[in-house]
């Protein structure tokens, strides 16, 4: 695809200037310095219902998302998706799994299937579309290696992704973060994101 010029940061951390804020912030400084348009929604700030299982957004086929019978701000955040053409998500690891606020997020994104009642699973609408860009950040209390392979939240986002019609272009797990309450992002994870935002560009 062409050159990433408009990202959309989708962050579920529950904390302000927290591990996962600073990778993303490190990698946003690096898109915006090599001028893409970069917003960074933080959905502890932004008000998004549960899913209701309904599944009425998922009966009509094409390749848009379904439209959503709750009214909410999942609306403007899916517009805001579909503008984008590249995404950086995030989320700290908290009981071995994103946080509940990007899972909720995550329900939501069934507006990208289409799955009439008489079909045993869904198809989702951007699996044949041309690929956009993601770049997955997490972090833990568990070291590096271990913490990526004990949790499914790499896992998870990478599906977020994938549902959204991108692919992961690369990864940060920041590990061992539970030691300091006022923790800074460790020099090497700064470079960490800064090189997965020159890749998404």
């Amino acid at each position: 695809m062409s050159q990433v010029t408009r990202v959309l940061s989708i962050n579920g951390s529950y904390r302000d200037n927290g591990i996962t804020d600073q990778a993303v912030d490190a990698a946003v400084r690096v898109l915006s310095a090599s001028g893409a348009e970069v917003e960074d929604i933080q959905l502890r700030d932004d008000q998004i219902e549960f899913c209701i299982n309904c599944r009425a957004c998922t009966q009509e086929p094409g390749e848009s998302p379904g439209e959503c019978i709750l009214d909410d701000g999942m609306s403007e955040l899916l517009e805001k998706i579909e503008q984008a053409d590249g995404y950086i998500l995030a989320s700290p690891v908290n009981f071995g799994s994103v946080t509940a606020i990007f899972k909720r997020f995550m329900e939501r994104l069934i507006v990208y299937a289409y799955w009439p009642w008489a079909a045993n699973k869904p198809v989702f609408r951007k699996a044949r579309s041309p690929r956009k860009k993601a770049i997955l950040i997490s972090s833990g209390a568990a070291p590096g290696l271990l913490g990526r392979w004990t949790n499914s939240a790499e896992k998870q986002l990478k599906m977020t992704a994938q549902t959204i019609g991108a692919d992961s272009v690369g990864t940060l797990f920041t590990g061992l973060i539970a030691g300091d309450q006022e923790m800074r992002l460790p020099d090497r994870a700064i470079q960490r994101a800064e090189a997965l935002a020159k890749k998404l560009m």
